[in-house]
């Protein structure tokens, strides 16, 4: 059982590292930088070498031959409004972490929204397969113990190209590992668990099918992904900056994705949204 959960675990986080295909914006940015990171090494990435070969099993091979073809399967057989309910279940369990944190980092009125989700969800949206609490405007508000160790003021440290695991660092990797403890996860049946899992996982990596190009067309995928995984994690800490420059909206939407992965809590799943083209951030969509 718990090599069966660690496996489940794993994939789910392997996902992540298809999320910085979400922004066109973002990926241009990455490709600029990316000559210069490999001229001039990396100061994040002391395991260069190691995280390369890593990076190419994960993507070449588990992702190929493994989660995709299964992330396939899933959405062909898998109805809409099952897949919906389902992934709305997973998150919802997330949602006292969420509390938790934004208390932390001294958001208290967001903090009351995701206790108040919690209750809404856990009870009049039926085990909370049903989001009543977003349909009455208690958005969510998601918050990791990663960021908020961020907002204290540590460090990510070195940039870590696990196994199965995917692109990681050991500020997030602590932090995911403390939000697993908090209740409900820290007390919930462990098959129970390992579906929460799958669903997340199954679903991030079906949000991503159509956007995989942007990665295969990457100057240097894995600089690509590295970047992204990194301003994904300024934008988290800071709320939408990263140093003195605010972030769009439309980009905001896009690291929110690049999260799918990495998070247990993901995008919302739209009706058609595993059959969707990623659009293109105009000038004027500012």
């Amino acid at each position: 059982m718990k090599f069966s959960k660690w496996v489940s675990v794993s994939a789910l986080l392997l996902a992540s590292l298809l999320g910085g295909c979400a922004s066109q914006q973002v990926s241009q940015q990455v490709e600029q930088n990316n000559t210069s990171v490999q001229d001039a090494g990396d100061p994040r990435d002391p395991l260069e070498p190691v995280n390369r070969v890593m990076w190419d099993f994960n993507w070449e091979v588990l992702d190929a031959y493994v989660l995709r073809p299964i992330t396939v399967g899933y959405v062909t057989v898998m109805p809409q409004f099952a897949r919906t309910g389902l992934l709305n279940a997973a998150e919802n369990l997330q949602e006292p972490a969420n509390f938790m944190n934004n208390m932390f980092q001294g958001k208290v009125d967001d903090g009351m929204d995701s206790l108040a989700r919690f209750v809404l969800n856990s009870t009049v949206g039926l085990f909370g397969t049903i989001d009543v609490a977003s349909h009455i405007g208690i958005v969510e508000k998601e918050e990791e113990f990663g960021e908020t160790m961020g907002v204290w003021g540590v460090n990510t440290g070195p940039y870590l190209m696990l196994p199965a695991l995917g692109p990681n660092d050991p500020r997030s990797f602590t932090g995911s590992v403390v939000d697993g403890m908090v209740y409900p996860m820290a007390i919930i049946d462990g098959q129970f668990a390992i579906a929460r899992y799958l669903v997340s996982l199954l679903e991030g990596r079906a949000s991503l099918i159509d956007q995989e190009q942007q990665l295969e067309q990457s100057v240097d995928d894995y600089a690509f992904v590295k970047n992204a995984y990194f301003e994904n994690l300024a934008f988290k800490v800071t709320d939408g900056k990263s140093g003195d420059k605010a972030l769009e909206e439309e980009q905001l939407d896009d690291f929110a994705e690049f999260e799918a992965m990495l998070e247990y809590e993901e995008t919302d799943v739209e009706a058609d949204d595993s059959k969707e083209e990623p659009e293109e951030d105009g000038p004027e969509g500012n």
